[in-house]
């Protein structure tokens, strides 16, 4: 099973260092030196971690074969993908790998259906399910505590209890979209639910 740990972003000075958006709760892990990790596009890759270290708060990697700043500049944007047992879960309690919530039913806290979760959306300010409703629209909801208030594997549901206008007439229609690889989704516990953001470098 692959999972998006990070995406490549700007050089960072001439020695072949660039700047990565980590998609990870676990860094330590899964970008560690010696880490060799495929690629989207796949034919930037696969690379291998040969150094990292954090700078002004953000992570630096520098790949073997990649010494100076403007092959650092050709990786910008690209994704780095880990292979990961697919028993393996998050070491958090509520957090989940987007293929433990893909096909979950998504009902409200009295049972009445919504539809389908066909898609995570890993946006900077949190997380979204794309839902797909019996109708065959599409809704978006956040993946926060206060609107999400269970997940349950076993049952292969997650219960939300959804603001007014979230999964009406007004509920906002998502925009499909093909990521093949997946990343770890924490539950966001706060209570602010912002717009989506374009995050696309």
């Amino acid at each position: 099973m692959q999972l998006v740990v990070a995406r490549i972003g700007r050089a960072h000075g001439i020695k072949g260092e660039v700047t990565v958006e980590v998609r990870t709760d676990e860094p330590e892990l899964r970008l560690a030196p010696g880490a060799v990790l495929a690629t989207d596009p796949a034919s930037a890759g696969p690379l291998t971690i040969e150094t990292g270290r954090v700078h002004s708060g953000r992570l630096l990697l520098r790949f073997e074969g990649v010494g100076d700043r403007t092959a650092a500049e050709a990786l910008r944007n690209t994704l780095l993908i880990a292979e990961v047992d697919p028993d393996e879960l998050p070491e958090e309690e509520d957090e989940y790998y987007d293929h433990q919530l893909i096909d979950l039913d998504v009902v409200t806290a009295d049972g009445t259906e919504v539809g389908r979760i066909t898609e995570i959306s890993h946006l900077p300010s949190q997380d979204l399910f794309i839902v797909e409703r019996p109708d065959g629209s599409e809704v978006m909801i956040p993946f926060v505590e206060e609107i999400v208030t269970e997940i349950d594997l076993e049952e292969q549901r997650a219960v939300i209890t959804p603001p007014p206008g979230l999964i009406d007439d007004r509920a906002e229609i998502a925009s499909p979209r093909d990521d093949s690889a997946e990343t770890a989704v924490p539950k966001d516990d706060s209570a602010d639910v912002a717009a989506p953001e374009d995050d696309s470098a």
